[in-house]
């Protein structure tokens, strides 16, 4: 039987489901996983794939949408604006426990990282707005996008420290660059993965890469394979390492496309392939609702993770990954059948 989603929205959709699944499983090696674990091989390879299958390729579909559907101005100041506000809302909901535990005197930590922490919404948020505004100056030329891409890459090793800076400046700019530990996604180098999925669009729109023969496509995945695996210790090196990956520069950002190219294509393949399977039906259905399973697994994670922060061992892990996805998938499935809350209470 033909799946019921549009071809052309097959690919994201799966694109984002396998993104947002391996956020979750990422998420539990940071926060409940023993420090043993983190530091395994079975770790690292663990954070490997909460790496650039993970946030980068969220974003650069979230860019490929950006081109497809720019819309006005306005509406997508509004977008971004919006996603900025959702990100505050969802700080507060998944640290609700732990500030319950910081303003009752039992955790002595500062909670204002926790409520400003640069999560992937602001980042999107960010993205937006200033993707928005680039456009009015630079249209559709392909060749200024990737320059602003390349210095978006490269530029936050470039600008001074905000150390030593007033506290909330160091608030402020850690949305944008700099070492901060609450600081996950700064624009500078994140942006680059939203304009680089904008120019991925621009390019399928004028080129149309549907006309290329398979062949000639296996052919191009294959020397990005070879690619790929001459240098994978160099990105798991990276990947690994939190500071280092959240806070990369360019020549991860280049790795991390190369990569995102192959996945592309091997992903395309799955869809084109095994489109009407269980499982690629589920990713796509996750990948429809992406914002509210992301939103979801993140308050069920960070409200669990002040209870057992970095104690479970990798059975428990997998048991919780099993049970995390499975708790999320009901709530976002019950979300979008919002006349089921008729019914309840």
């Amino acid at each position: 039987m033909k799946s019921k989603i549009p071809a052309r929205k097959a690919l994201p959709d799966f694109m984002k489901g396998i993104a947002v699944v391996l956020m979750i499983q990422v998420h539990l090696t940071e926060l409940f996983a023993v420090s043993t674990f983190s530091e395994s091989l079975a770790g690292r390879i663990s954070l490997f794939l909460g790496g650039v299958p993970a946030a980068p390729l969220f974003m650069a579909v979230m860019g490929w949408f950006i081109a497809a559907n720019p819309g006005g101005l306005k509406r997508q100041f509004k977008r971004g604006l919006k996603l900025i506000g959702w990100g505050f809302l969802l700080n507060i909901g998944m640290n609700f426990h732990l500030f319950l535990k910081i303003f009752s005197g039992k955790f002595d930590l500062d909670p204002l990282p926790y409520f400003f922490g640069v999560d992937i919404l602001f980042l999107a948020g960010l993205s937006i707005i200033i993707i928005a505004a680039l456009r009015v100056a630079l249209n559709n030329h392909i060749a200024a996008w990737l320059a602003v891409a390349l210095i978006a890459a490269a530029a936050g090793k470039y600008l001074p420290s905000p150390d030593g800076a007033q506290p909330w400046l160091t608030y402020v700019l850690s949305y944008f660059y700099g070492l901060s530990w609450w600081s996950y996604f700064p624009v500078l180098p994140w942006m680059a993965y939203p304009i680089f999925g904008f120019v991925f669009f621009l390019i399928y729109h004028e080129f149309d890469p549907a006309v290329i023969p398979i062949k000639k496509k296996l052919g191009f995945a294959g020397i990005l394979l070879v690619i790929f695996l001459l240098t994978f210790r160099y990105g798991l090196s990276v990947s690994a390492e939190l500071t280092a990956y959240y806070h990369h520069g360019l020549i991860f950002t280049l790795w991390a496309v190369m990569f995102l190219l192959l996945l592309t294509i091997m992903f395309s393949l799955i869809v084109s392939l095994k489109g009407d399977s269980l499982a690629v039906k589920y990713l796509k259905w996750v990948g429809r609702y992406v914002t509210s399973f992301y939103v979801i697994q993140w308050l069920l994670i960070g409200n669990m993770a002040t209870i057992i922060y970095k104690s479970l061992e990798l059975p428990s892990l997998i048991f919780s990954f099993i049970l995390i996805t499975a708790a999320t998938s009901l709530l976002v499935w019950l979300w979008s059948k919002k006349s089921v809350f008729r019914y309840l209470g």
